[in-house]
């Protein structure tokens, strides 16, 4: 199998400085705040019809999806098989969960295990990182041999 060729970082990196192009190399860097202005340039957030994404990182096993949200609004219940983490990074969230609400303003992290439903409200603009993780065999059994 090939090795990815590398390429070097620019000093004025825009979004991702990526290595071999894909959301899947070993190296990374991101640049969130490059990340969430050009959120703030799609669609959903201009109009306020629902969150702007973008998935940061893709691997079988984890995901990071920077997600923005203007004030008031909301992503209704939901649930996924991943644990997830949320990061509040600039605003204020919080998510209602079955028995309790847990408010969420910047520079805070909660943390689920899978299959807990709930919804998240922006109680201004804001932005967030969301994280899901899958177990190794589950992630795993799911995989082609292509992705391997």
């Amino acid at each position: 199998m090939a090795e990815p060729k590398m390429k070097e970082a620019s000093s004025n990196p825009v979004g991702h400085t990526e290595i071999a192009d894909t959301l899947t190399t070993p190296i990374l860097e991101c640049n969130l705040l490059e990340e969430i202005q050009n959120l703030h340039k799609e669609d959903a957030w201009l109009k306020a019809t629902g969150p702007s994404s973008k998935t940061l990182v893709k691997h079988a096993d984890m995901r990071i999806v920077l997600i923005a949200m203007k004030k008031n609004v909301v992503m209704r219940e939901h649930t996924t098989s991943a644990r997830i983490s949320v990061q509040t990074l600039a605003g204020h969230i919080h998510l209602k969960l079955a028995d309790r609400t847990v408010d969420l303003p910047a520079g805070h992290l909660l943390a689920l295990n899978p299959n807990v439903t709930h919804d998240v409200v922006a109680d201004e603009d804001s932005a967030f990182l969301l994280t899901l993780s899958w177990r190794a065999e589950d992630s795993e059994a799911g995989e082609t041999d292509a992705q391997k």
